[in-house]
């Protein structure tokens, strides 16, 4: 058994690094103090940063991110903090980094007791990321992550909408795939949570979803924010029959608050042998040709 955390992620204004640090030390170790083995915050949580910039600059969409990368290392220091005092895996949710070639890029961390495991950015951008925020795509490909848990992957909000990227972290061995979120609207909350949903059933994975959540007027970028933490597994033999397993109660929330789960990883593996269908098994015969057959094939019998 493990146990999981996802944090419905607040986007509070925080205007000094020390309430700063304050805030997510005492926010992960109530998880730990729910014995969770696992935490993850949401995408872009670390926009939080920018409340410790003048109001300007907090309000200003692309001087935001500008501005926070001076912090992006002490926050790192942080993370890392943290996850070796309460000797726990941290994933803090994702930050925008300026890379080396001058490009930001959705960037996710994971942390052990031992300091930073790895990251992972986000793969395809949304039309926001692309065409406003100008935040490119990651370049290094999809990454698996041993852990005492088990083997994760990060797959960041919009990725979790594309069938494939799940696919790949299922063979390289992934068994849970962790799935930070930032979305605006119902609609998109629910795309993403469809989107984590099939890539359980296909895969026969689990998928831990945490949220932004709440509004922040105070930044143009994540001022709307909606969306449930959640664990999906697929829906068969000894799972919930919708393929949720927990899920936090409501999409808007004035306070972050954490969902604690546990569950028996060994049991959804289980599934893949035993279960009820076997799409991981069976993902190959979709790219057989299945094509309706024409008219002028038909003529030609």
């Amino acid at each position: 058994m493990v146990k999981l955390a996802a944090c419905q992620y607040a986007i509070d204004l925080i205007e000094t690094w020390d309430a700063y640090a304050h805030h997510l030390t005492t926010l992960v170790g109530e998880a730990a103090r729910q014995g969770a083995e696992l935490a993850l915050l949401p995408e872009y949580a670390a926009m939080v940063l920018a409340g410790q910039l003048d109001a300007g600059s907090r309000s200003d969409l692309h001087g935001s991110i500008a501005s926070i990368q001076p912090l992006i290392p002490r926050w790192v220091e942080l993370c890392a903090e943290i996850a070796a005092n309460h000797n726990i895996l941290f994933s803090p949710g994702s930050a925008p980094v300026l890379d080396t070639d001058g490009k930001y890029r959705n960037r996710a961390f994971l942390f052990g007791p031992q300091g930073l495991i790895g990251v992972q950015d986000k793969q395809i951008m949304t039309r926001f990321e692309r065409e406003k925020w100008f935040i490119a795509a990651g370049v290094h490909g999809l990454r698996t992550f041993e852990t005492p848990i088990g083997k994760l992957g990060i797959l960041i909000c919009y990725d979790n909408e594309f069938p494939i990227l799940a696919r790949n972290l299922a063979e390289d061995g992934a068994d849970l795939i962790l799935a930070p979120s930032c979305t605006d609207t119902l609609a998109g909350s629910y795309r993403v949570r469809i989107g984590a949903q099939a890539r359980a059933l296909e895969n026969q994975i689990a998928v831990l979803a945490s949220p932004t959540a709440g509004s922040a007027p105070w930044s143009h970028a994540m001022d709307e924010n909606k969306g449930r933490a959640a664990l999906y597994v697929p829906p068969d033999y000894g799972m919930p029959p919708s393929g949720v397993f927990a899920e936090s109660p409501k999409e808007d929330v004035a306070s972050s608050s954490w969902l604690v789960t546990e569950i028996d990883l060994e049991e959804v593996i289980r599934l893949r042998k035993e279960g009820q269908v076997a799409t991981r098994r069976d993902w190959p015969e979709q790219f057989l040709d299945h094509a309706p057959e024409s008219a002028a094939r038909r003529a030609a019998r």
